[in-house]
């Protein structure tokens, strides 16, 4: 697979206790509760080192949109504070979150298409807490959620995938109706309802019944290879059909990218997707890991973080620029 087309990959295990009901977020001494025994299991399972415990109730709201932009947890988290938190593995990009919509959230992040390299991250703590505790599961469904479509393997696995050309050539839409038919979705840049800012997409498997874990990763690897070589041919296509037209797009990008005073985050996404392009065509230098940074150090939090101020829209559209020029070398 290119994978200079997949940004980063990610999968997530869902489990439950079988001895708390579903939703804690009603009960905080049950939630607590469950904090608890999820700290010990990971203390007698001898991977307690690795992780650090943060209680959400102990941090400022700019330093839980700071977790959530750096996706160690979910938008989902972040509506609980009161009786949520999360154990955090920053060297291997690894959360464990508490009193989401299930009792534990296993989630690995990775950079490109290491996708594998992130399922085996969630299935050593997953293979750790089954020694110490029981989850609820039944011999016929597998693991039991609080969503039915995450009941069997409980696992999502997804890849986030840059894919202008297709978005540009208005083929988006069939390749979702065909993705589909293999069990897979495609959804924005946030996930579920959100929009594909940047022509940035999540591929992910829609359901965890009736498959193993071997299976959905084959599925979603195998669906991302194909959708890579499409993008590539669709990128020569627009080459050979409108070249200076492409030219066009991706350096007036660029040049608003690095000489801008002020840009909000549509109009930063649309830029950044348009200057990849250039990256990817060779017509601008090769900056992919600095693009990659650019995701995550401009959304709002990390702009708020950057300055130590509470920062107005205006104020950020402000310092976003700035930084944008900052990580792309323009800035003196």
């Amino acid at each position: 697979m290119n994978n200079l087309t997949v940004i980063s990959s990610r999968v997530r295990l869902a489990r439950n206790y079988m001895d708390f009901p579903f939703n804690l977020s009603s009960s905080p001494e049950s939630a607590q509760a469950l904090i608890t025994r999820t700290v010990s299991a990971v203390d007698a399972a001898g991977i307690r080192d690795e992780f650090n415990l943060i209680r959400l109730s102990d941090l400022t709201e700019n330093q839980k949109k700071l977790l959530e932009e750096e996706r160690y947890i979910s938008e989902d988290l972040l509506k609980t504070p009161d009786t949520a938190a999360v154990m955090l593995n920053e060297r291997e990009h690894l959360s464990i979150m508490m009193n989401e919509e299930d009792h534990l959230r296993i989630q690995a992040v990775r950079a490109g298409e290491e996708i594998q390299e992130a399922a085996d991250s969630v299935f050593r703590v997953d293979d750790a807490f089954s020694r110490e505790v029981s989850f609820a599961f039944d011999r016929e469904l597998g693991y039991l959620t609080a969503c039915p479509t995450n009941t069997g393997t409980g696992m999502r696995a997804s890849l986030q995938m840059h894919l202008p050309m297709l978005t540009h050539f208005k083929q988006m839409g069939a390749v979702s109706q065909i993705v589909a038919k293999v069990g897979l979705n495609i959804r924005g840049f946030y996930g579920e309802g959100s929009e594909a800012l940047g022509c940035i997409y999540q591929v992910s498997n829609q359901a965890t019944l009736g498959r193993t874990e071997e299976e959905i990763l084959k599925t979603v690897l195998a669906v991302g290879k194909q959708l890579a070589e499409k993008e590539e041919g669709l990128r020569e296509r627009a080459m050979a059909e409108d070249r200076i037209g492409l030219e066009d797009r991706v350096f007036r990008a660029q040049g608003l990218l690095m000489n801008a005073r002020k840009m909000d985050l549509k109009e930063f996404y649309g830029l950044w997707s348009s200057l990849r392009v250039g990256m990817l065509t060779g017509m601008v230098p090769e900056q992919f890991e600095i693009m990659n940074l650019l995701l995550e150090q401009v959304q709002n939090a990390h702009l708020m973080a950057y300055t130590e101020k509470h920062l107005e829209e205006a104020d950020l559209n402000v310092v976003r620029s700035r930084r944008i020029r900052e990580l792309l070398g323009a800035e003196e």
